[in-house]
Formats: structure tokens, sequence, C-alpha cells
């Protein structure tokens, strides 16, 4: 018998390949543990506090006009803010891999500045630049609008600090997408606007929908690139980051702790509803499988 018969495995038989990542057992020992001691553990402590107060008293907090007026200014003003990013992300992204130009690459750099850049230093230079008296403000002031102490710069900060989330979720997608197809569609009568309808952003539409998701959760959550620009008045620019931080500052721990929850569930809502769009474009389109 030749060694190749020899050496062949027998019928049922299998052999797996040696891997340089340890076994299953322990790589998902570590992951659940490094995940419980991150996330589920603090998750948990946060109801646990909260919940403190009994159902009666935790809907009492809960529907506070104070921190009914913060949520409403954090998540109205975290959803636009993330809806401009998507739209001019994507221009940004398709600019940045369609076309080379001179200083892209200084540009493609320029999109990961908030990534880096300290969020206080971002929220003094917003303010400085869109208060009345600032660079772009005083242009605005004459007509009696005021961009900075208002929710029109909560938006602002929030553009500025999602941003990159959009550009870099969709960047690479986009770079995946054959100019063929394009071509193809161009020979088969499709205009540029009809090709960019039905060929290009049904391809990009999980991707934007992922950017948009992670521009949103980041503008809910920040604090402070925000309580520089936005005026801090309750009713009117409050958000609920400074809420409970504010009701910190007052002992009152059980308060803070109900805020965040609130916080907590409305946003694992609406991801979680973001997430079965995306689910349904890629059964829909077929993409991302």
């Amino acid at each position: 018998m030749s060694a190749a018969v020899s050496l062949a495995p027998r019928r049922g038989w299998s052999f797996r390949q040696p891997s340089v990542i340890p076994g299953f057992g322990l790589t998902l020992g570590f992951t659940l543990t490094y995940f419980s001691l991150i996330i589920l553990i603090p998750l948990l402590a946060l109801a646990i506090r909260s919940a403190g107060l009994g159902p009666e008293g935790f809907w009492k907090a809960a529907t506070d006009p104070r921190v009914l007026g913060s949520l409403r200014v954090s998540f109205v003003t975290a959803l636009i803010a993330a809806g401009v990013n998507v739209v001019f992300g994507t221009l940004i992204a398709w600019v940045l891999v369609r076309y080379r130009f001179p200083g892209r690459r200084i540009f493609d750099a320029i999109i990961d500045l908030p990534f880096a850049l300290p969020t206080a230093v971002a929220g003094i230079a917003l303010t400085a630049i869109y208060a009345p008296n600032g660079t772009i403000g005083a242009l605005f002031a004459p007509l009696g609008w005021r961009i900075a102490y208002t929710p029109a710069g909560i938006v602002i900060a929030m553009i500025f600090i999602g941003l990159p989330f959009v550009v870099r979720t969709i960047q690479p997608i986009l770079e995946e997408v054959s100019h063929e197809v394009e071509e193809a569609s161009a020979t088969l009568g499709a205009s540029r606007f009809q090709t960019v309808i039905r060929i290009i952003l049904p391809s990009l539409m999980p991707a934007i929908l992922t950017g948009f998701a992670l521009a949103f959760a980041r503008g809910v959550g920040e604090y402070g690139s925000i309580i520089f620009i936005a005026g801090n008045i309750p009713f009117v620019s409050e958000i609920a980051p400074l809420l409970i931080y504010i009701r910190l500052q007052e002992f009152n721990y059980v308060g803070a702790t109900v805020i965040a929850t609130v916080m907590l569930l409305l946003s694992f809502a609406l991801l979680f509803v973001i997430n079965l769009i995306q689910a349904w474009s890629r059964r829909r389109y077929g993409y991302g499988n």
C-alpha cells in the first residue's frame, strides 16, 4: 500500500488543524468574565440601586418634569444629529473613496480628530465659535438667531463628535462596491440618480444604519463637549447626563440611577429597533450575509 493511501484518513475520521488561538473553553471563559466585569455587573448594580425605590417611587422619579425635559432634549437632539451625520457622512465617505485630490490624506486623517480630541476642548472650541460674539455666532446674532446656549448648539456638538462613526462605518463598505456594477447599470439605461438609489444605497444601507446607531448612542451619552455650548437651562437645553451629575452633587444617588436606568432602557429599545431594521435590510437586499 502506498504512503498516500496509508496516510489517508479512514471514512468518518477528521483531523482538526491546530490553531494558535487558545481553545474554545478558555476563550469563552475569558470573554464571559470580561463581559461580566465590564458590562453586566455595573448594569446590574445600576438596576438594583434604582429598584430600591419600588415601582411607585421609580415611576415618580422617572416622570419628574425636569427629568422628562432633559431626556427629551438628549434623545431628540441625538436623533437629529445622527440623521444629519448620516447624510453628510455618506457624502464625505463617497468623496474619500471615489475621488483623488490634493490633501485627501490630510482630510481623511482630520475625520478622526473627534476621536482623539478631549471632549471638553471640543466644547470650549465650539462655544468660542458659535457664541453670539464668536466667529460664526456673530453672523447670526443680528438676525436674532442664537446657536450657542440653545438646543441648536447641542445638535452641533453631537454632529461634531458623531461624524467619524458614520464615515468610518460606511467607507470600507463603499470601497467594496464594484465599479462594474455601476457600469452595468449605466449600460442597461439607468441614469446616475437611479444607479445611486437602486444600486449603491441598498448595498450601503446596513452600514448606514450601523453608523446612525453609533452616532446616536454617542450623542445620547455625550457630556463634556455639550455642557459648555448647551447653556444648561432646565426644560430648554439641559441634557440628561448633566442632570445625573446634578443629582450626584445633591447626594441623590437613587435619583441619579433612576435617570441612568431610564436612559439605558430607552437607548436599548431604540438600538434594538435599529438592529431589526438592519437585519431586514440584509434579507431584503442580500448584503452583509
